[in-house]
């Protein structure tokens, strides 16, 4: 009985030596506005790039501005829908959408402050588009097939008119601080420049240092992606937050290694030690650009997800994990955070987004960005 303890108590000893729980601390920490909820909707690619945004504000001219998601949301639904209708509903049409949706509708639409566009309702404080979009595709549909195979003059001031109901008026001009701006004035007073913004992703069945358009549902608009080599893309995500830019990031987050409760995102080298792996660091497995490649090829990594690196964290043994931050409220995880191993990041990521200036002049030179 006394050696069963004497090995049982040995046991104990050895597994609460080798067992790890996570301790981080901080790499870097780049300044952000707060962590929002994106409600019952699919509209992260609008939060998260609107965060970038955001903290872009804060870089170039040191003001802290709270920028509407919804007037981006709103104008871009107005896009899917001239999309939709003109490919004759062979296209997507959902709340989904990409970070480069967002630059896009800075440049043709500007940006507008929470303050001047909520979205809501007044009797509403969360945001859910649900019904919305259902009505929007079914007015779309019934367009398109229209027995008189003739497309009603109606149908661009219907479907604005549901837009207007649901989520708001197009603004012309507002007062911010005491001044006038139109959405592009304002977008040209905080300094956000559509043109200076990349989007970098890492595949295989494209050339390297090409430019092309990802095929992904999501990617309604066509939009083009710097392909470079799957270090490189690790590369000029830390090297852009050492020298103080955020990133977003368009990554899929549909494995149970992913968990917004434990504020971790990780790759355990064995998949039994997934669990334990949420609360303990383990062993990850080492991220190959043809394993990343497979994953993405057989759809179980896909384009489910935008989130914004706001900084760089390590824990106890020096392993690097990204700072991400979410937009799922603050009552999950690290208040809103989740820390991404860079294994994670390298299996995950379907691209980022970065400010011309944070990619490397020798990158620079051979994506051609000028």
């Amino acid at each position: 009985m006394k050696k069963i303890l004497i090995a049982a108590f040995s046991f104990f000893t050895i597994s609460s030596i080798t067992a790890q729980e996570y301790k981080f601390t901080t790499i870097n920490d780049i300044e952000n506005t707060q962590v929002k909820s994106q409600g019952r909707t699919g509209t992260c690619w609008s939060f998260s790039t609107t965060s970038f945004l955001e903290s872009e504000i804060i870089r170039l001219t040191g003001k802290n501005i709270d920028l509407s998601e919804m007037y981006t949301v709103r104008n871009t639904y107005s896009d899917k829908a001239s999309n939709y209708l003109y490919r004759q509903g062979k296209a997507q049409f959902s709340e989904g959408g990409l970070g480069h949706d967002v630059i896009n509708s800075v440049a043709k639409y500007g940006l507008v402050p929470e303050q001047v566009f909520t979205g809501l309702d007044l009797e509403q404080d969360k945001h859910n588009h649900a019904e919305v979009v259902a009505i929007l595709k079914s007015m779309l549909d019934a367009y398109i097939k229209n027995p008189a195979k003739e497309l009603s003059p109606k149908w661009k001031k219907a479907t604005e008119g549901v837009l207007d109901v649901y989520l708001g008026d197009k603004k012309d001009k507002f007062v911010f601080e005491g001044k006038e701006y139109t959405p592009k004035s304002f977008a040209e007073f905080v300094k956000i420049e559509p043109s200076n913004y990349v989007t970098l992703t890492s595949f295989e069945h494209a050339k390297k240092y090409d430019k092309f358009i990802l095929n992904i549902p999501d990617n309604f608009s066509n939009g083009a992606f710097y392909n470079v080599s799957l270090d490189e893309l690790v590369e000029v995500t830390e090297d852009a937050v050492k020298k103080g830019f955020t990133v977003e990031l368009d990554c899929d987050v549909s494995e149970k290694t992913f968990s917004s409760k434990n504020g971790v995102a990780i790759i355990p080298a064995i998949s039994s030690e997934s669990k334990k792996g949420l609360k303990e660091i383990v062993k990850e497995k080492k991220i190959t650009p043809s394993f990343r490649q497979a994953e993405f090829e057989n759809f179980n990594t896909t384009d489910d997800h935008l989130m914004h690196i706001v900084g760089m964290v390590k824990d106890q043994k020096g392993n690097k994990y990204f700072k991400v931050k979410n937009s799922w409220g603050t009552n999950q995880g690290n208040n809103g955070y989740v820390y991404m191993s860079i294994p994670y990041f390298k299996l995950k990521t379907i691209s980022v987004l970065v400010h011309k200036d944070a990619v490397s002049k020798d990158l620079q030179e051979k994506l051609n960005i000028k």
